[in-house]
């Protein structure tokens, strides 16, 4: 079966090809892939989430907090995010030269998410034309994106989950609700929205859900011409080949979030792309490890393998002696309280025979046996949280209010800013966290990256819209 071809569409008074570059978390795409993929035609997204600024010979400002409390410190993230999404906004406008068009994605889950985006429109008015956004409830996006008159397109993973959103608020500004993007939640990288009706362990098939999404739009009264962006997994649209002109799915876009990151463009640095090309089918994994509390996916490397392992040293306690909590855990903890399974006993003492020799608390009743170094960098990281994150688990930050989750700090789980920074600013791609689509092990088999190529975006826009 030949490849039909796409057909342009018109975005908010543009014409532009439906194809969008996904916007991937901190400092992963920029103004240079999406300032690029939009001079390509498309829909490129802009990183609004920590986003990079320049000094006076464009060198990338560190983001460093000095400040003595958590509260200073995530003012400090705030002002960081505002100064380099404009920045990189107007960078992206400049090099798509009036072609395309430039979105900026947010996570409505990272601290301070409204102030960073209020303060990203508010300086680059008739520069931004759509929001993205998704990791959470976003329901007062519709109203922002009303105040600034930008196009708002939601990030859903379920016709329950835009339901709601539309019946509580986007239907009050259905005018500007340019798209919905269906992110599956099996194929998609970074964090991903399953929900606890669904089984990590078994992906669906898109087609039946993103049906179900238009089915619900169309009982809603939205038109057919409001396209679904279909995210996650997208590699040959000649796979996709069914979706394009079919009646029953209406007018569908597709993202690209994982193939942008292997072009000269691409910011991320030269050792995560070359890692990019090694990858094999399951070296992605679907993990609950994020302090978001979302599940995300990423490269299953050493440092997502010493979580899986961390959390494997764990075993429950109880204050009491109780049930089969019969014993007195007298290895890796101070004071007599934690009373445990004689099995679990046996196992504490074997860990810490092999080093791991301090516990820590979880707030879910349980220790983790890690080793003393690793305790030290995890009570630091906790320590010098800087909020960026609306709730996080590891440091039991929250953005608002109190400033405190109410729960214990989870030593399960990692310092999200901290090793996102690092890995997109040239550290270590085997001791952080990855992100990356279940797709990228294509890389390794897809003839366009043999002999070490690397395409430019327009390079790879055009053999995407050959059907490869």
């Amino acid at each position: 079966m030949s490849f039909k071809g796409l057909q342009p569409i018109l975005y908010r008074g543009r014409e532009v090809w439906p194809l969008v570059e996904g916007g991937k978390g901190v400092s992963a795409t920029n103004h240079a892939s999406s300032g690029a993929w939009a001079a390509a035609g498309g829909i490129g997204t802009v990183s609004a989430v920590n986003a990079d600024s320049y000094d006076a010979e464009g060198k990338i400002i560190p983001q460093l907090y000095e400040q003595m409390t958590r509260r200073e410190r995530h003012e400090q993230l705030i002002r960081y995010a505002i100064d380099g999404g404009i920045e990189q906004v107007k960078r992206a406008h400049d090099i798509a030269g009036g072609k395309g068009a430039i979105n900026i994605n947010v996570l409505w889950e990272m601290g301070g998410a409204q102030a960073v985006l209020e303060g990203i429109l508010d300086k680059t008015r008739g520069l931004v034309t759509g929001v993205t956004c998704g990791a959470g409830m976003p329901y007062k996006l519709a109203e922002i994106a009303a105040r600034y008159d930008v196009a708002y397109l939601p990030i859903i993973s379920s016709a329950r989950a835009f339901r709601a959103l539309w019946k509580r608020a986007y239907s009050k500004v259905a005018e500007l609700m340019a798209a919905v993007v269906y992110e599956d939640p099996w194929l998609a990288g970074g964090h991903n929205g399953l929900s606890n009706a669904e089984d990590p362990t078994k992906p669906e098939d898109p087609y039946p859900r993103v049906k179900a999404l238009r089915d619900t739009m169309r009982a809603e009264g939205i038109p057919d011409d409001v396209p679904i962006v279909m995210a996650g997994g997208v590699w040959f649209l000649r796979e996709w080949n069914d979706w394009i002109d079919n009646p029953e799915l209406g007018s569908i876009v597709f993202q690209f979030g994982t193939r942008p990151l292997l072009t000269k463009e691409s910011p991320i640095p030269q050792g995560w792309k070359d890692r990019l090309r090694t990858l094999e089918p399951g070296d992605v994994l679907l993990h609950r490890f994020s302090p978001t509390g979302f599940y995300s996916s990423a490269v299953r490397n050493p440092f997502l393998r010493d979580l899986e392992a961390r959390s494997e040293r764990q075993i429950p306690y109880s204050r009491v002696e109780a049930g089969e909590h019969t014993v007195q855990l007298d290895v890796g903890v101070k004071g007599k309280n934690f009373w445990v399974a004689p099995a679990d006993l046996a196992r504490a003492r074997n860990w810490v025979g092999q080093g791991f020799t301090e516990a820590l608390r979880t707030p879910d009743d349980t220790v983790v046996f890690v080793t003393p170094d690793e305790r030290t960098v995890i009570r630091e990281d906790q320590a010098a949280c800087m909020g960026c994150l609306s709730h996080c688990g590891f440091s039991s930050w929250k953005d608002h209010d109190d400033y405190t989750t109410g729960r214990l700090a989870d030593p399960r789980s990692f310092c999200i800013q901290k090793t996102l920074q690092d890995i997109a600013h040239g550290d270590d791609v085997e001791r952080n966290l990855m992100f990356a689509g279940h797709a990228a092990y294509r890389f390794k088999q897809d003839p366009f990256y043999s002999n070490n190529f690397t395409p430019t975006i327009k390079e790879l826009v055009d053999r995407i819209l050959t059907g490869d």
